[in-house]
C-alpha cells in the first residue's frame, strides 16, 4: 500500500502513535453500541478483545465521541403497555383538531409532593478545585428526608388557580372535599372559565372511585376522558417544576 501510494516503502513522518482501532473494531463497537445504548465502556472493552483489539475503557469513550456517541443520563418516562400506546393515540387523534376556544376551557388538576427540606434531584454548582466540601457548595440533607408536603392545584389559560395543602392521607372523600370545600369552583370563577368548561384529572385510584365519579356527575362538570400513564401529557407538570424549583431557591438562599 505504501509503496503503491508513495512509491517508497522507509518510515515517514507522522503525527503520533497509530490508532489501535482497526476497520472491524470500528465496526463491533459501533454495532454493540446501536444494539443496546446501556452498555458499559468496560463491556465495549471485553467485547472489543474479541476481534483482537486490546484497550482502556477511555479509548473507547472517546473513539465513541468521534462517532457522535456521548454518554448521558438517561430520560425517564413512564412504562407504556401496548393497551397504553393505543389509548394515547386515540386520545391525540380525537383531541388533535380542537381549536384554542377548547384548550383554554380546560381546567388542568393534579397533586403534587413538595419537600420541606432539601431536594431528592441532584444539583450542580460552579467551584474551583479542592472547593467540593465548602459551604457554599454542599446541599445540606437530614435523615428521613426532612419531610414533605402534598399540595392539589390547578390551572387554566387565563393563569393557576388556587392551591390546597392535603393534611391528611388522600382518598376518594378527602378529594372530594378539596373539590368541593376549597379551590376547585372557585378557583373556576376567578379563571372565568366559560361555558361548558372541562375539567381533567389524572387516572389515580382516589380521582376514578365510584364515589368520585358519582360526585363529579351530581355536580355536572364534564370530565376529560384520560390515558393511563400520561403524566406526561398534563402540562401542569411544568407549572410544578416551577414550583419547586421556586421552593428550592428559597430554601437555598434563606438564613
Amino acid at each position: 500500500y505504501k509503496w503503491r501510494t508513495f512509491k517508497t516503502t522507509v518510515n515517514m513522518p507522522r503525527s503520533g502513535r497509530p490508532s489501535k482501532f482497526t476497520p472491524r473494531a470500528d465496526r463491533k463497537m459501533l454495532k454493540e453500541v446501536t444494539q443496546n445504548p446501556k452498555i458499559s465502556s468496560q463491556d465495549l472493552q471485553q467485547a472489543l478483545a474479541t476481534v483482537d483489539v486490546k484497550m482502556h475503557a477511555s479509548t473507547v469513550r472517546k473513539r465513541l465521541q468521534k462517532y457522535n456517541f456521548h454518554g448521558r443520563c438517561a430520560r425517564r418516562k413512564p412504562l407504556l403497555s401496548k393497551k397504553n400506546i393505543k389509548a394515547r393515540l386515540k386520545f391525540a387523534r380525537e383531541n388533535v383538531d380542537k381549536d384554542q376556544d377548547f384548550w383554554n376551557n380546560v381546567l388542568w388538576t393534579d397533586e403534587s409532593k413538595i419537600e420541606l427540606f432539601g431536594h431528592r434531584n441532584r444539583g450542580h454548582v460552579w467551584c474551583k478545585s479542592n472547593t467540593a466540601f465548602q459551604e457554599r457548595n454542599l446541599i445540606p440533607t437530614v435523615k428521613h428526608g426532612g419531610g414533605s408536603v402534598l399540595v392539589w392545584g390547578c390551572f387554566a389559560a387565563a393563569g393557576p388557580g388556587q392551591l390546597t395543602v392535603i393534611e391528611s392521607t388522600m382518598n376518594s372523600t378527602v378529594y372530594q372535599g378539596v373539590l368541593e370545600e376549597h379551590n376547585f369552583l372557585p378557583s373556576a370563577r376567578t379563571l372565568k372559565m366559560g361555558h361548558g368548561w372541562v375539567f381533567q384529572h389524572d387516572n389515580d385510584p382516589k380521582h376514578t372511585a365510584n364515589a368520585t365519579k358519582e360526585w363529579l356527575k351530581m355536580k355536572h362538570i364534564k370530565v376529560m376522558v384520560w390515558p393511563s400513564q400520561s403524566p406526561d401529557l398534563n402540562p401542569i407538570e411544568n407549572l410544578w417544576r416551577e414550583l419547586k424549583l421556586l421552593s428550592l431557591y428559597i430554601k437555598i438562599n434563606l438564613p
